[in-house]
């Protein structure tokens, strides 16, 4: 972010906590965004479908602070002419920016990456990261979502705090118990 102009500042951080892809983020209209309900609605998505997501207090933040400023145009992200801004320009400025940053092999697609695995990893279920992105299945969602083994130590720290496995075994006729 200390690399990139305010413009870029804003739709990364943009990225980062809505998952949204770079086309949904660009294409975005004030009229899709409701910010007393703290949502926006993706009206076309890559699979042709609306969803809606929630914002989060730092998303309604900046969009409160852009629609202040904003001219009578209707795109969020608009170019400084106030019509939809050019995707090239937004790549081109994002490699830039990571290139300063000595970030490699990172593309703005890669902030979606993130989102989910942010998500995964602060124990978000996979369903509901799923349904944030907009996958129809969780594989794909599964692709995304990555964890490090410190992201798993609570699953198996859990066994710590666990008391003793104990397997009461019923029968019709009468009972056996077993203790481990």
């Amino acid at each position: 972010l200390a690399h990139s102009a305010p413009w870029l500042q804003d739709i990364i951080v943009f990225a980062l906590n809505t998952g949204m892809r770079r086309g949904e983020i660009l294409n975005l209209q004030w009229q899709a965004i409701d910010l007393n309900r703290q949502v926006l609605v993706v009206m076309r998505s890559k699979n042709g479908e609306k969803r809606t997501v929630p914002l989060n207090g730092r998303l309604t933040d900046l969009l409160k602070r852009k629609a202040s400023k904003r001219a009578a145009g209707s795109f969020v992200f608009a170019s400084s002419a106030e019509t939809l801004f050019d995707a090239r320009n937004l790549t081109r400025s994002f490699r830039l920016a990571a290139t300063k940053a000595a970030l490699s092999d990172f593309r703005f697609h890669d902030l979606r990456h993130t989102f989910a695995t942010r998500l995964a990893q602060a124990g978000v279920d996979l369903y509901k990261v799923q349904r944030l992105l907009g996958h129809k299945t969780g594989t794909m969602t599964q692709r995304y979502a990555h964890h490090c083994a410190e992201s798993l130590r609570d699953g198996v720290n859990v066994l710590e705090y666990r008391p003793p496995i104990d397997t009461n075994l019923s029968q019709v006729g009468g009972s056996v118990r077993t203790r481990t």
